[in-house]
């Protein structure tokens, strides 16, 4: 058996046909003669000459055939038989091997249907021949054809009919559907010519229409591709949006979605009012990066050594920084949690999101939350809405070009709230690795995979952040720098980062070390060094200043003279307490800002057992007085009768700055127990911790950040709770170092401590 490939080639069951004996040269080793069985197998696309056929390449469906005659000169007569299916085809040193069976036909049309619409679509050819100059020759060609399917190879050359639409007419097992799409081929072929070479005229029937609409659109998008090729730069919009829908290699959805937006635009037309609602669309969907992409290997030491570049410190953070890079390495994609790093403003986490891309090599997108309160701000509008827009992650997918950028949510726990939904809902499913692979923006309405996405988030607090968006991050903190680190920050990245944004060349201006150890000290308040940063911003403008005005070639700044560039120095924190005073004792209070530490001020006055509170305590704090008091009067049952005929006034400066927390428990029970027993505490002592009525200290937060402001007051002893001694590791050691940490687990110790 001879087994010949073909493309696209319409061959029907019984039907003789003609062929020239080179078409079976490279696939006949002996003579053809008559009687030979040959088996067409049908490619799915056209094959290069030299090109080894491969099962994946065939059709399921062949047709089986019998020479009938060797033919005259070079031609074969060859008369169709069957349709057979083909299965478990393979090739082997180039010889096809396969199971065939014979596909039975459906006959579901009697003879006398098929003969009738023979009969119909022969009577319409012969009208249609009439008019044209060849008309007498292709009379007696269509008079020679026997049946509809002999009717239909003969005019198989010259039917508007793709490759895949000729495979179909030969796969359908129904005789009646075989019969309405040849019916259907040639009615469109002689519409097509009608079109070509007469004016338009009335059609009859609603199925002469049909035919007629199909054959203007196919004529019009041959032409278009035409002019599309031939003047690529004024190619239309819907085949742009062609081109690129095919190019773009999104999800089933997704290509669904666009191609229904795309007819709905082709149908529009240009002039209509929503032209430009579909155009938008398919711009940004086609814009959006859907494939998948490729894994990158990771380079540890490099992702280390850029970490080390770009900023100073951090050790903790950036060790799990790299752990989970390293995860990300073994597994070979995104892995891993959801990292969200807390710390006060200026610590860097935001700037380190885009160390991770550099590292990572990939593509780096920052977007900010804050203040955000609308959930289609997260999520989209939807596009029944006037000027609808995609929400903000999605928009970040665009601007980063690829599917896998690093991608920063900045200030999470700023998010707000209102009638227009919760945004903090919203994130639950962006930042589930569970869920976000089918993530759906309203306005793109089909999902888009965002688990390739590495998401950071950054927080100055999780206090604001609802818990079940907490719980699926892993919060790393950003503790304050320390005046070293700043120092150091201050002189590899801020000073120089300022001399070249000034335009001042190196050599041409000298900052001491002494002068950025005064600037941070005098001139800067916060844990983090966004202000330091423009404290020396300001010293470089006014350095330019001087050069531009020719003061000198070289400017030299030391701690006497910052001063002159800077002005007066303009901070002054709260040191240690000069001397000792009854019922003054120093805490230690965490804010945004970094530490502080705060004087709890107590005093007795002549009344009727009143409490006066001033300072602008919170509830908390209100609280804590309360717990103080009663625990006062229980340990001290004598020196607390004072308490009947004074009235009490307890004071946290300055009176102008809200102030709230637990952890000022401590030392509010201390201010009282040093009033009533006359005994002053030491102004070396600070202390921290939440108070229960049990007489227990319990843990607090913020702790690195206390214990630098206490150091930096010049405190050198430190009470903390027993149970926040784990949080020590986090505490910078040249902190430890010069402080004496004392754990405690009971008030009566602390009191024990300092009441002496």
């Amino acid at each position: 058996m001879i087994v010949r490939p073909i493309y696209n080639i319409l061959l029907l069951p019984d039907v003789s046909y003609y062929f020239r004996k080179e078409f079976f040269a490279d696939f006949a080793e002996e003579p053809i003669e008559a009687g030979t069985q040959i088996l067409f197998v049908f490619l799915k696309h056209e094959i290069n000459e030299g090109t080894e056929i491969s099962p994946d390449d065939l059709c399921p469906v062949g047709i089986s055939a019998r020479v009938e005659a060797p033919g005259e000169e070079d031609t074969i007569q060859v008369r169709t038989l069957e349709r057979i299916d083909i299965t478990g085809a393979s090739v082997e040193n180039g010889q096809l091997t396969a199971e065939t069976s014979i596909r039975p036909e459906v006959e579901d049309i009697s003879e006398e249907e098929e003969k009738e619409l023979f009969n119909r679509l022969r009577a319409a050819l012969l009208k249609f021949v009439q008019g044209y100059q060849w008309g007498l020759w292709a009379r007696g060609f269509i008079l020679q054809r026997k049946n509809i399917y002999d009717m239909a190879s003969a005019l198989s050359d010259y039917l508007n009919l793709t490759a895949e639409e000729k495979y179909a007419i030969i796969a359908a097992d129904s005789r009646r559907e075989r019969c309405t799409l040849i019916e259907k081929a040639i009615s469109e072929f002689m519409e097509v010519a009608r079109v070509s070479e007469e004016a338009q005229e009335a059609q009859k029937g609603d199925q002469e229409q049909l035919y007629r609409e199909a054959a203007i659109k196919k004529q019009i998008d041959y032409l278009q591709r035409e002019l599309d090729e031939m003047h690529p730069e004024n190619i239309s919009d819907v085949r742009r949006f062609e081109k690129k829908i095919e190019e773009s290699g999104m999800n089933k959805e997704a290509r669904r979605e666009a191609e229904k937006v795309l007819n709905r635009m082709r149908q529009e037309g240009s002039e209509s009012h929503e032209y430009g609602l579909l155009y938008d669309y398919l711009d940004f969907v086609t814009s959006l990066s859907w494939k998948a992409p490729e894994f990158t290997p990771i380079d540890l030491e490099k992702a280390e050594k850029i970490l080390d570049e770009d900023h100073y410190g951090l050790k903790k953070v950036k060790e799990r920084i790299i752990q989970q890079l390293a995860v990300m390495a073994l597994n070979r994609k995104q892995y891993g949690s959801i990292l969200l790093f807390v710390g006060a403003p200026g610590t860097g986490k935001t700037s380190i999101g885009q160390s991770i891309a550099r590292a990572l090599g990939r593509e780096y997108v920052r977007i900010s939350l804050g203040g955000v309160r609308d959930e289609a701000e997260i999520r989209g509008h939807r596009r029944t809405y006037i000027g609808a827009m995609p929400g903000r992650i999605m928009e970040g997918m665009k601007r980063s070009g690829v599917s896998n950028p690093v991608m920063v949510l900045d200030e999470v726990d700023k998010l707000a709230k209102d009638y227009g939904g919760d945004p903090a809902s919203a994130l639950l499913e962006v930042l589930d690795p569970e869920q976000n692979s089918t993530f759906t923006d309203h306005y793109m309405n089909v999902p888009y995979d965002l688990s390739n996405v590495l998401f950071v988030c950054t927080a100055n607090t999780t206090d604001t952040i609802p818990e079940p968006l907490l719980n699926r991050m892993e919060v790393i903190n950003f503790p304050g720098y320390t005046a070293v680190e700043k120092y150091h920050i201050a002189k590899k990245h801020l000073l120089p980062r300022a001399m070249d944004t000034m335009g001042i060349k190196k050599g041409m201006l000298k900052v001491s070390d002494s002068a950025l150890k005064k600037i941070i000290a005098e001139y800067t308040m916060e844990a983090g060094v966004r202000d330091l940063k423009k404290q020396i911003d300001t010293l470089c403008r006014t350095a330019a200043v001087k050069l531009v005005k020719k003061e000198g070639a070289v400017l030299s700044i030391t701690k006497n003279n910052v001063a002159d560039y800077l002005g007066r120095r303009q901070l002054h924190h709260d040191q240690k307490l000069e001397s000792a005073t009854p019922g003054v004792v120093t805490g230690l209070a965490w804010t945004r800002a970094g530490g502080e530490i705060l004087f709890i001020e107590s005093k007795l006055t002549n009344g009727k057992g009143n409490v006066l509170i001033t300072g602008q305590l919170g509830d908390v704090m209100k609280e804590s007085v309360q717990i103080a008091l009663s625990l006062v009067k229980s340990l001290y049952p004598e020196e607390s009768k004072v308490f009947a005929d004074h009235d009490l006034h307890i004071h946290v400066p300055a009176g102008a700055v809200p102030k709230d927390g637990p952890s000022a428990g401590i030392t509010l029970t201390t201010a009282l127990a040093s009033l009533v027993t006359g005994k002053a505490v030491s102004p070396e002592y600070a202390m921290t911790g939440e108070v229960s009525l049990r007489g227990g200290v319990m843990p607090i937060g913020g702790l690195p950040e206390k214990l630098m402001a206490a150091q930096r007051a010049g405190i050198t002893k430190v009470l903390i709770p027993a149970d926040n001694v784990e949080d020590l590791e986090d505490v910078a050691d040249e902190v430890k170092e010069k402080l004496e940490i004392i754990p405690v687990k009971k008030v009566t110790e602390v009191l024990k401590k300092v009441l002496k």
